[in-house]
């Protein structure tokens, strides 16, 4: 994640001076908003919290409800090596009780959360599931396990073992196959010549339902620099295959990491919004295009994105994307899709209150 001292080639280092150095009025203030995507951290040059979260929703997007995606914090410290990172769900957990007695504003944090368990494990990730779900019985949502993988190993993330036929493995999907039948989805973070895998692992398993992170891992630095049509139409054919699983939606949002390619970070001042937006709107539109408002839903990635701009910037670029959808496609973009999708109980926009809870999420 964001190393607030150091380089990373999937991220960006954070610069507060530098996002200061550029500020715009909230887009639409009224709309309704759900962070699909963010995470909070506390480790060694890496810091972000909810007070840190609050600093920075604090300049007026209307955003009701987040929701937590694992980022290896907070893991137990001792027993079980399968059973630490429900630690991590403990915590995020506590951060919604927080949030939850109205003591820290109107959002509520933490409202959904997606955490880690080794899928490789097969079978013997049943009891990791159960205890994730004890520990956050009203909130845990599923499951992240990375699987970002290249030939290029200086685009991954050291922290992951991955491998690039994972998805396929006899391994892997027995304990896939756990998710559904506990009424868990799915966060595919993998990059966008894997897309074919995924569509495959999506076909296998039609009842689990399944949210492809990042707009489906743009590449554009390294062996990409150079190459973005080459990408794009890969991209494509990959979005267009997936598309088709009726149990995929797409996350749109994470195009603020270094590793996609734009170059953000590198610009003696912060990108607008306008910028940002006109950057976007190739792959974010077709995305749309293709699986339809209902099936995608805006993220911010926070902190990580916050290394490219700021959260205003980044929020208004996500609300020209959307500006030419009606109001029910907006609202499904912006916070519909998203409480469909991770079963958030409810969200009060400026018309109405609307309850979105199902049997199964995704459904």
């Amino acid at each position: 994640m964001v190393d607030e001292g150091k380089s990373h080639p999937q991220h960006a280092t954070v610069r507060p001076d530098w996002l200061a150095s550029y500020t715009e009025e909230v887009i639409d203030p009224g709309q309704a908003l759900i962070d699909a995507h963010h995470h909070f951290y506390d480790r060694p040059g890496a810091r972000y919290l909810l007070h840190d979260m609050l600093d920075d929703i604090a300049s007026g997007h209307d955003l009701r409800a987040t929701v937590f995606v694992q980022a290896r914090a907070m893991y137990r410290a001792s027993g079980p090596e399968e059973m630490k990172p429900v630690g991590e769900t403990e915590f995020a957990n506590g951060v919604a009780a927080m949030s939850a007695s109205s003591g820290y504003g109107p959002t509520r944090f933490c409202a959904g959360i997606i955490g880690s368990a080794d899928l490789m494990s097969g079978d013997a990730v049943q009891p990791v599931l159960e205890a994730h779900v004890a520990a956050a019985p009203a909130r845990f949502r599923g499951i992240r396990h990375t699987a970002a993988w290249d030939r290029d190993t200086s685009l991954l993330n050291p922290a992951y073992t991955v491998s690039e036929e994972m998805l396929d493995t006899p391994a892997f999907r027995a304990g896939f196959a756990h998710l559904a039948p506990l009424g868990l989805s799915f966060d595919a973070w993998l990059f966008f010549h894997q897309l074919p895998r995924l569509a495959d692992l999506a076909r296998s398993f039609p009842q689990t339902a399944i949210v492809l992170d990042h707009c489906g891992g743009v590449l554009g630095i390294g062996p990409y620099l150079g190459k973005g049509d080459e990408v794009f139409a890969r991209w494509l054919a990959g979005m267009r295959e997936l598309a088709d699983c009726s149990n995929l939606s797409v996350k749109l949002g994470g195009l603020g990491m270094r590793m996609c390619g734009f170059g953000f970070d590198a610009r003696s001042r912060p990108a607008s919004s306008r910028d940002l937006a006109e950057a976007w709107q190739p792959w974010m539109e077709t995305a749309i295009e293709l699986f339809g408002a209902g099936r995608c839903m805006f993220e911010s990635n926070f902190p990580v994105d916050k290394g490219s701009y700021g959260h205003v910037v980044g929020w208004n670029a996500l609300k020209r994307v959307a500006a030419g959808a009606s109001q029910d496609e907006r609202d499904d973009l912006c916070w519909r899709s998203a409480a469909r999708f991770y079963r958030l109980d409810a969200v009060e926009t400026g018309r109405r209150a609307e309850r979105w809870v199902s049997t199964n999420a995704g459904q």
